[in-house]
């Protein structure tokens, strides 16, 4: 009897430690996916193996399940950038609600922007683990030394590298503020197809990404540049707009506008915006990706 209670005692603690470790481990595994989905596959495992662990030898419950879940997202990591590349058009993170946990289980909110989970797509996996454990959860190098497996040197060289390539990749970021009325100005003048409008807005060098995953009419490649974009918006605010419904939301930290029609969701538009105006629109249409989104706001 003792002996049963010792053994229910344990199990009990090693579902509170889990549990408390959740949310955090989430956080790695969806910022090194840009898959909620996967994520969540990630830490099922990981509490799989927690359950069956001898966990009379782990000194930290936190840190036995962090290096589990960085581990296992890695693998999983590697295999998905193969299947990405017969991914149909372009491929988008997907959205988390961040009303409920704003920093997503994270010290702060790095790394968690749609636009650079999408950049970090670029990173390979074991740079991109690097960069998520100290931008996000601030951990020392040496205990990113310790998950990856490698030096605490070559810990900082791979942050550093991730660190240069996403500051290459992108302008200084506007405020939330203006980000804000940047999208509703945006969103008005593709309502209306208003081309000046839209003009005035786009940066330069604006690139619009659809992600339909070939099951919507979304456009299978980038349109890239301020006019072609501005004309693409404008030639198709005729037929999408008039018989949609939108709501402003907020996905991964920003605010952001679910698109719908017939009562069902057709679109999250997300914008990326520098003091240049708006450079990435993204347009989250694949319903592997919408659907799971769109049940999370409604709790």
């Amino acid at each position: 009897m003792h002996a049963g209670n010792d053994h229910n005692g344990a199990v009990d603690q090693a579902t509170k430690d889990f549990l408390a470790a959740r949310p955090r481990l989430f956080g790695i595994a969806y910022r090194i996916l840009g898959s909620s989905v996967e994520a969540e596959d990630i830490v099922q495992e990981t509490w799989l193996r927690w359950h069956n662990e001898d966990r009379t030898n782990v000194v930290e419950p936190t840190a036995f399940l962090t290096t589990v879940t960085a581990r296992l997202a890695i693998n999983l990591a590697q295999s998905a950038r193969v299947r990405r590349e017969s991914y149909i058009g372009p491929w988008l993170p997907e959205p988390v609600d961040t009303t409920v946990d704003p920093q997503v289980g994270a010290e702060r909110a790095e790394a968690l922007e749609l636009a650079v989970l999408f950049l970090m797509e670029k990173l390979n996996p074991v740079e991109r683990t690097a960069y998520v454990l100290r931008e996000a959860f601030d951990y020392p190098y040496h205990r990113i030394a310790d998950i990856l497996e490698t030096s605490e040197a070559n810990a900082r060289q791979l942050v550093s590298r991730a660190r240069k390539h996403l500051a290459a990749e992108r302008r200084k970021r506007v405020s939330p503020a203006e980000h804000r009325r940047l999208l509703e100005v945006f969103l008005a003048a593709a309502r209306t197809g208003d081309l000046s409008v839209l003009e005035n807005l786009l940066a330069e060098d604006v690139v619009s990404y659809s992600d339909g995953g070939g099951t919507r009419g979304a456009s299978k490649v980038p349109v890239i540049g301020r006019l072609r974009v501005a004309r693409y918006l404008a030639a198709f605010a005729p037929r999408f707009w008039p018989e949609a419904d939108i709501r402003w939301v907020e996905a991964n930290g920003r605010p952001s506008v679910l698109v719908s029609a017939g009562g069902n969701a057709v679109a999250l538009l997300c914008i990326d915006a520098s003091a240049d105006g708006i450079d990435r629109i993204m347009w989250v249409m694949n319903p592997s990706k919408l659907l799971p989104y769109v049940a999370s706001l409604s709790g």
